[in-house]
């Protein structure tokens, strides 16, 4: 399975979370899309959800905090204990033996992040 992680501020839009998007899933086939369980509800999120017909996972913060990511966020760190949201979701969706296919990529506003990993077992 291949799931794009998305890390956002409350003030991003759906566009912010298109453009995250389309630059890390360039080139992948994404199943699903997974974020911080604290996110749900977000209306842009919803939205963007629903305008690509993927299904979407919720990891809980706890579960964000052992995932090894490439990139480090210091606002993700102190907030959830790892150094992307955005890649500690894709990971943890994706399942044990996960790898990053795409580190995270930043919304040219600045607003959202997404980056995508694949599965290591089927």
């Amino acid at each position: 399975m291949i799931v794009a992680g998305i890390g956002f501020s409350s003030t991003a839009t759906l566009d912010s979370l298109r453009a995250a998007y389309d630059q890390a899933s360039a080139g992948h086939a994404v199943d699903a899309l997974a974020t911080v369980a604290d996110k749900e509800g977000h209306a842009a999120l919803t939205d963007f959800a629903s305008t690509i017909a993927l299904p979407l996972h919720f990891i809980a913060p706890a579960d964000l905090a052992g995932q090894r990511t490439l990139t480090c966020s210091t606002r993700s760190r102190a907030t959830y204990g790892t150094g992307s949201v955005a890649e500690a979701s894709a990971l943890a969706a994706a399942g044990t033996g996960a790898r990053l296919i795409s580190p995270r990529q930043i919304s040219d506003d600045r607003l959202a992040t997404c980056a995508i990993a694949i599965g290591g077992q089927t």
